[in-house]
């Protein structure tokens, strides 16, 4: 699977104090953190007022290019601040997101035409996110036609179908595995992405949901996660199904986590004389 390091956030309070005391030391400290723990791309989002938002990913985007060599997932909800940032980044990632919404197709896919860039495609549009699987599909398809007009192939999208609260939608994991299955049975060669704490959103002990969550979206075809990579627990349900699911040759990553003490209980160094 692809991980997508979603810690570089503003959302998030001790990056939101980074962020507005400009702390390089913190950032880079969080991105080399992300990557050690294997991520295969870095989401940053400022997620600061507008007006402070360009100076905000300006500043972020070039402290984590100084410091790695991983290719930036840059996050925005507007896409003319995506667009405005795009030529400060220096090697193709992923532009999260666009989807069905406005004319944000129109102001994004051109950006990708012609590079290796890829985009994390959502399944929603001006009537926000859609309470049942026919129409994410549906949507789905559009982005796609919509894609291959600029000449981005299925293979550089990721299809997010948007998963919903479990604790105000009780089929959420239903119509999200059925939405998924669907799109991967017309469209094969697509990614299916989704963030992994949106599931839980409301309940307790939010991250057993997550994981369980996880190993089931896994069954069905999600290629693509955003989540907290320094997260033991879910990085250890990601490798163990993985292996169950034959996307990892002979346990061989699974195995390499235990040994390396990526996964599974820390040990505890004796103090001497006890």
């Amino acid at each position: 699977m692809f991980i997508i390091g979603e810690k570089i956030n503003g959302a998030i309070p001790s990056v939101a104090e980074a962020i507005q005391k400009r702390d390089a030391d913190f950032v880079r400290d969080l991105a080399l953190k992300q990557v050690d723990a294997g991520i295969n791309y870095l989401d940053i989002c400022a997620g600061t007022k507008p007006t402070e938002e360009y100076d905000a990913l300006c500043w972020l985007i070039d402290i984590v290019q100084g410091t790695t060599d991983t290719p930036i997932c840059i996050d925005s909800p507007d896409p003319n601040m995506i667009k405005r940032v795009f030529p400060r980044i220096s090697q193709a990632g992923i532009i999260n997101s666009v989807s069905d919404e406005g004319n944000k197709c129109d102001i994004l896919f051109p950006l990708l035409q012609n590079t290796d860039w890829q985009v994390i495609a959502l399944t929603c549009n001006n009537d926000g996110i859609p309470a049942d699987a026919d129409t994410r599909v549906h949507i789905a398809s559009e982005l796609i036609d919509k894609a291959a007009g600029y000449d981005i192939s299925p293979e550089r999208l990721h299809i997010d179908p948007l998963v919903m609260s479990l604790a105000t939608v009780s089929k959420a994991m239903m119509i999200f595995m059925e939405a998924v299955t669907r799109i991967k049975t017309v469209y094969p060669t697509v990614k299916i992405a989704a963030g992994l704490s949106n599931i839980s959103y409301g309940l307790p002990v939010r991250k057993l949901i997550n994981q369980n969550f996880l190993t089931l979206a896994l069954s069905v075809g999600l290629d693509t996660g955003i989540l907290d990579p320094l997260n033991r627990d879910l990085y250890g349900t990601l490798l163990a199904a993985e292996a169950l699911l034959d996307k990892d040759k002979h346990c061989r990553k699974y195995n390499n986590a235990c040994r390396t003490g990526r996964i599974g209980s820390i040990k505890k160094i004796k103090k001497e004389g006890k």
